[in-house]
C-alpha cells in the first residue's frame, strides 16, 4: 500500500500558557497544503523502516514505527516495512513527522481492517504527539490545548498561491520554546482570518517569530522578502523555520531560492 502524508502550515500561532504537565497551550489554526512524503507499507518478516531523501539517521523512536507499535499493542498485526521517502522537509514547522505517523495509522488500518472509527485513530494519534490528530482529519481546525482540541473552521486558501521557503536553519522543537513569550492573546483568530488576507498582517502574528528571529536573523530577512515579492501575507509556519507567504498571483520564485529550497503548497 502506498499513500501520501501532507504537510500544514499554521495561520496565526498564539503561546498562552505552560501546564503542569511541561507542555503549552496554545491557540492556532492549521491548514493543509500540497506538500508530500510518500509512505509505503509491505507485509515483511520483522518490523523495519527504510528512509530515504533524508540526511538524519532513523532510530526506534521513529514515529511511524512508533504508530505501528501503538496498534499492534491492541490489535493483532503482522510485521511490517515502511518505506517514508521524504519530501516534506525536517525541522521545519510543516508537521512532517506527525503527518507520517497519523498516516501510517490510517494506512494500517484499512490494510489489516482494523474498523477503527476517525475518533479512533484520532485518539491513537494524540498518544504520538500534540499535533498529530490534526492529520486524521486533515480538514482546516482552530487548534486549542495543546494542539489536540480542535474546531472545524471555515477557511479556503484555493484562490492563492502558497509558497513555502525553507531555509537552512533547523529549528529544534526545545529551542523555539526557549525563546518563545508567553502571554494572553490579543486577538481572536476565528475572527482575524475573515478580514481580507492583506490585512492579516496586522492581526495576525506567530508568537515563536519575535525570539527566533533575534537568534536567527536570516529567517526574519526571508519573510521580508517575501513580502518584497508581493505576497499579501507571510508568517514562519509553527515553530519553524520555514516561512510561506500567500500569493494572489504567481510569483518570481527564483527570487526566493537563495534564502532556501522553495515548495508551492
Amino acid at each position: 500500500m502506498l499513500q501520501f502524508a501532507n504537510a500544514k502550515i499554521n495561520i496565526g500561532l498564539h503561546i498562552t500558557g505552560k501546564r503542569p504537565d511541561g507542555y503549552h497551550d496554545l491557540e492556532s489554526i492549521f491548514y493543509p497544503v500540497k506538500i508530500y512524503d510518500g509512505i509505503e507499507i509491505l507485509p515483511s518478516q520483522a518490523l523495519s523502516m527504510q528512509v530515504y531523501n533524508h540526511a538524519f539517521p532513523v532510530g526506534e523512536d521513529n514515529l511511524c514505527t512508533k504508530a505501528y507499535r501503538l496498534l499492534a499493542a491492541d490489535h493483532d498485526l503482522p510485521p511490517v516495512q515502511i518505506h517514508l521517502l521524504k519530501g516534506i522537509p525536517v525541522g521545519a514547522g510543516l508537521g512532517g513527522g506527525s503527518a507520517d505517523a497519523s498516516r501510517a495509522l490510517i494506512m494500517l488500518n484499512q490494510q489489516y481492517k482494523l474498523d477503527l472509527t476517525q475518533q479512533q485513530l484520532e485518539s491513537y494519534a494524540s498518544q504520538l504527539g500534540a499535533d498529530c490528530p490534526f492529520f486524521i482529519r486533515n480538514k482546516p481546525v482552530y487548534a486549542t490545548g495543546i494542539g489536540t482540541t480542535f474546531e472545524e473552521i471555515a477557511i479556503d486558501l484555493s484562490a492563492y498561491h502558497i509558497v513555502v521557503v525553507k531555509p537552512p536553519i533547523h529549528i529544534s522543537t526545545a529551542e523555539a520554546y526557549q525563546n518563545v513569550s508567553i502571554r494572553t492573546a490579543q486577538v481572536d483568530l476565528r475572527e482575524a482570518i475573515q478580514l481580507p488576507v492583506q490585512e492579516w498582517k496586522y492581526h495576525i502574528k506567530n508568537d515563536f517569530e519575535e525570539g527566533l528571529f533575534r537568534h536567527h536573523s536570516e529567517i526574519q530577512e526571508l519573510k521580508s522578502a517575501l513580502y518584497d515579492s508581493g505576497c499579501l501575507y507571510a508568517s514562519m509556519s509553527g515553530s519553524g523555520s520555514a516561512v510561506y507567504g500567500l500569493f494572489d498571483s504567481a510569483p518570481d520564485l527564483r527570487k526566493l531560492q537563495s534564502f532556501g529550497t522553495v515548495f508551492l503548497g
